[in-house]
């Protein structure tokens, strides 16, 4: 069997039968798989995916009050009556060690709940691209799906696509025949920190990363609501050992910790 490596750069563009038997990687730098990521390194015991806000206020109904927080935002800003936000700054153990976390978001949840159908699931950011590589050291058959921002491609996720498509081939010897759009992210990312820089020269400076960062449409969305802090969380490469991962039956993440 082949060894396929696919970029989606939007959650639209993969089919359920591209997903099955396959390995999906769901990528929302800004922000929702980083803070994700976050709260499991700040010791959440799990997180709940929900696509609206109703469907997570029923399901946090149902869990013993001192267990569990509703978190996530639309349009980037938190909801009213939550506890937390998508600020990946907020997820710290004194709020979240040992709670189960309710989440939904505008986009990154949508992503998630898209690749159900795939064997296993697992959510990538920058903060954790190192341990996720390692994770998915000799899979077969992978797509990294980029969650987009109010339906159309953001850089942010384009970039952390093209690093997973570049480590993975680097650490393989290119054994992954890629597609198009797969092709496309690694040479954005190749491309955005050209000259001075090697190709694979790492680790990237974090100047560099965040100015990346900031221009993207999701970035600058942030921006403009007073949340360039949470850029500053997102770019931290390499961070995290964790590694979320999906149930896609139950749509519960938990963490594996390399």
């Amino acid at each position: 069997m082949p060894f396929v490596l696919n970029v989606y750069a939007l959650p639209s563009l993969v089919t359920d039968q591209e997903l099955i038997d396959g390995t999906a990687v769901v990528v929302d730098v800004l922000r929702a798989s980083t803070t994700i990521t976050y709260a499991l390194s700040a010791g959440a015991r799990e997180v709940i995916i929900c696509t609206d806000i109703h469907e997570a206020r029923r399901i946090a109904s149902t869990l013993p009050a001192k267990h569990v927080l509703l978190a996530g935002e639309r349009d980037g800003r938190p909801i009213e009556g939550f506890d937390l936000g998508n600020s990946p700054r907020e997820y710290i153990p004194e709020k979240v060690a040992g709670r189960t976390i309710v989440f939904t978001t505008s986009h990154g949840t949508q992503a998630l709940a898209k690749v159900r159908s795939a064997r296993q699931i697992f959510v990538g950011a920058l903060v954790n691209a190192q341990a996720l590589c390692e994770q998915l050291a000799g899979e077969q058959s992978i797509h990294i799906v980029c969650a987009g921002t109010r339906g159309q491609i953001s850089r942010d996720d384009v970039l952390a696509a093209g690093l997973l498509v570049e480590r993975l081939q680097r650490s393989s010897g290119d054994a992954y025949t890629l597609n198009a759009q797969a092709i496309t992210a690694r040479e954005n990312w190749r491309s955005s920190f050209a000259v001075p820089f090697a190709v694979d020269a790492e680790p990237i400076p974090l100047d560099h990363l965040l100015a990346a960062l900031r221009q993207s449409l999701a970035g600058q969305h942030l921006i403009g609501l007073g949340y360039e802090e949470d850029i500053v969380a997102a770019a931290q490469l390499d961070r995290l050992d964790c590694v979320p991962r999906m149930d896609p039956a139950t749509m519960r993440i938990t963490a594996d910790l390399e």
